[in-house]
C-alpha cells in the first residue's frame, strides 16, 4: 500500500451541474486546477459536499477519474462510503482503478450499527480494498458516533490512517487524538470553524468546504497553526477570528448549497444542485453576498 499524507488543506469539491442535472466535467476539471494552483494538499471529490448520495455508482467514478487526470502533484481522496458495506467495497475498488490515492468513507448512515457493526462494516473495507483509508464520524448526517473504542481498534489496521472529526464535540474529538497517538493515525477536522482547536490538540489538517472559495487563507492559517517552517499562531488565530463568519455562513442552509451559491457568486460555477436539494433563498444570498465581500476585503489585505 502507498503512504499517503494527510496534513494540510483537502477541499472536499462540489460536483457541478448543469440545469438538466447532468455533470458538468469541463468546469469540475476546472475547479480541480484552480484549487492546486491555489496550493491546497490534495482534493477530496464524491464526499457530501459533492452531492454523493444522488451519483450513480458510474457518475461516482467519472467524477473521481475527471479530478485524477486534471491535476499532476496532489493527491486525490475519494469519498466511498455507503451504508452498505459491500456498496461501499465496490465503490472503493472502482475508485482505486480510476486512480484515487486513498478513500474517504462516511459511517453507515439510516441503520445506524451498532459499536460491533461500526467495526466490522469498515474492517470489511479494510480487508477488501488495499488503498489509504479515512473515516468520516459525522452523527450530525448519519445518526451514530463511531465511539472512541471503536476508532482505536479501527486505528491498529494498516490500512485506516485517518479519522475526520465532524461531531462538533471538541472533548470527543480530544478523546480520539489522546487515544490513537501511538498509531500512524491522523486527525483531520471536518469541520472549518473546528480546525484551529483540532489542530492545537494534535490534529493535521482540514477536508474543508471553505477551501473552495478561500483555498488560499485557509492553507495559510492551517500552515500557521501546524509545527514547522511556517508557524506562526498568532498569524493563524487572527486568520481564524476573520475566516469564522464565513466558515459559519456556509452552513446557514444544509451543505453543499451555501457553497455551490458563494462559487457561483464568487466564480460565475454552476449554483445546480440535484433534488432533493434546492437553490439557496433569497435573504441567505443576500448573507453570502456580504460575507464575500469581506473575504474579498481580507484576501486583499493579507
Amino acid at each position: 500500500m502507498t503512504s499517503l499524507n494527510l496534513t494540510g488543506v483537502f477541499p472536499a469539491m462540489t460536483t457541478p451541474f448543469f440545469d438538466d442535472g447532468a455533470i458538468d466535467f469541463d468546469q469540475l476539471e476546472h475547479d480541480a486546477k484552480r484549487l492546486e494552483s491555489a496550493g491546497v494538499d490534495g482534493l477530496v471529490p464524491t464526499g457530501s459536499t459533492g452531492e454523493s448520495a444522488t451519483l450513480s455508482h458510474d457518475e461516482h467514478v467519472e467524477v473521481v477519474d475527471c479530478v485524477v487526470n486534471a491535476v499532476k502533484n496532489i493527491p486525490i481522496i475519494a469519498g466511498t462510503g455507503s451504508n452498505s458495506t459491500s456498496e461501499a467495497i465496490t465503490l472503493s475498488k472502482r475508485s482505486v482503478d480510476a486512480g484515487a490515492d486513498g478513500i474517504l468513507l462516511i459511517s453507515p448512515y439510516y441503520n445506524k450499527p451498532e459499536p460491533a457493526g461500526m467495526e466490522s462494516h469498515f474492517l470489511a473495507i479494510a480487508d477488501a480494498v488495499e488503498i489509504p483509508q479515512i473515516i468520516y464520524n459525522v452523527p450530525s448526517r448519519t445518526g451514530r458516533n463511531i465511539e472512541v473504542q471503536t476508532t482505536i481498534s479501527l486505528a491498529s489496521h494498516d490500512n485506516i490512517v485517518g479519522y475526520k472529526a465532524a461531531s462538533g464535540d471538541i472533548g470527543f474529538i480530544s478523546q480520539v487524538i489522546e487515544s490513537t497517538r501511538g498509531e500512524n493515525f491522523n486527525i483531520l477536522s471536518g469541520d472549518d470553524e473546528m480546525t484551529l482547536p483540532i489542530l492545537c490538540l494534535g490534529g493535521t489538517g482540514v477536508i474543508s468546504v471553505a477551501a473552495n472559495i478561500a483555498p488560499e487563507l485557509t492553507c495559510d492559517m492551517v500552515w500557521s497553526t501546524l509545527p514547522g517552517e511556517r508557524h506562526n499562531f498568532s498569524h493563524a488565530l487572527s486568520l481564524n477570528r476573520k475566516l469564522c463568519p464565513i466558515f459559519r455562513g456556509l452552513f446557514i442552509e444544509s451543505n453543499p448549497i451555501p457553497i455551490k451559491e458563494a462559487m457561483h457568486l464568487k466564480y460565475d460555477s454552476s449554483p445546480h444542485l440535484r433534488l432533493p436539494l434546492s437553490r439557496i433563498s433569497d435573504d441567505n444570498r443576500q448573507q453570502l453576498l456580504g460575507l464575500l465581500g469581506d473575504l474579498a476585503e481580507l484576501e486583499h489585505t493579507i
